[in-house]
């Protein structure tokens, strides 16, 4: 199937929601300058979403082959046992604003041009999920990221965008040598039906992440994941 671009994405930019987000004093001077950031933001925010459904060709103890590309990670491999379609893709906030934001010559302006970004991030994830369960009603899903776990590390980008094909192009996504992403508030993953309900935070010993979304579980790597002899934390 073809990748499915979403690019006419609304954001909302909620100067309340934002100004106790940023501590900025209602009424204020930094309210108001916070308010005409808003306004550019709206202007210039062109915020997308690329994802395609891609199938599942072979599986080995340490990776699989999806549509011919292969990703290798022993918890990815165990996450996908009875799975045979998964969707790949990529969100970020658009290159229009980001190169906006990057232009930003006040260090308490780029700080707020961050908090855009990831507003305009976030519209972007809600239209992506809500489209792909509405195309496809995929029941219960999951979802992995290169880079989230050790097992699968950030090097994994580089096969990742191989399946999603012109990300560049197509939303304006690109990664950089060290397989970052550029605009810097971008995501991409693989997401995939399951059964029980999966996050890299139950298997990352990190205590003081603030993106943590379930509490780690280190007994479950070894009694799910982890092969005998063999440390894949």
């Amino acid at each position: 199937m073809d990748t499915i671009l979403l690019d006419d994405i609304a954001v909302d930019f909620d100067e309340q929601a934002l100004q106790k987000r940023l501590h900025v004093q209602p009424g204020s001077a930094d309210a108001e300058e916070l308010s005409q950031l808003c306004s550019d933001a709206r202007r210039i925010a062109r915020p997308k979403a690329l994802y395609r459904i891609v199938y599942i060709d072979d599986k080995d103890d340490h990776g699989v082959v999806v549509d011919g590309v292969r990703l290798t990670s022993r918890v990815l491999r165990v996450n996908l046992d009875g799975v045979h379609r998964c969707w790949v893709y990529t969100a970020t906030c658009g290159k229009e604003l980001g190169d906006w934001a990057d232009r930003l010559d006040d260090v308490l302006l780029q700080f707020w041009g961050e908090a855009l970004k990831e507003t305009a991030l976030g519209a972007a994830i809600r239209r992506l999920n809500a489209d792909l369960n509405e195309r496809f009603q995929p029941g219960k899903t999951s979802a992995m990221a290169p880079g989230s776990l050790v097992d699968w590390p950030l090097s994994q980008q580089r096969p990742l965008f191989a399946l999603l094909g012109d990300a560049e192009r197509l939303a304006g996504v690109r990664l950089t040598d060290s397989c970052l992403m550029l605009p810097n508030k971008s995501i991409s993953g693989l997401r995939f039906p399951t059964e029980a309900s999966f996050e890299s935070c139950q298997l990352c010993p990190r205590a003081d992440c603030p993106s943590r979304r379930a509490r780690y579980e280190p007994e479950l790597m070894t009694a799910k994941y982890q092969r005998r002899g063999e440390d894949i934390a």
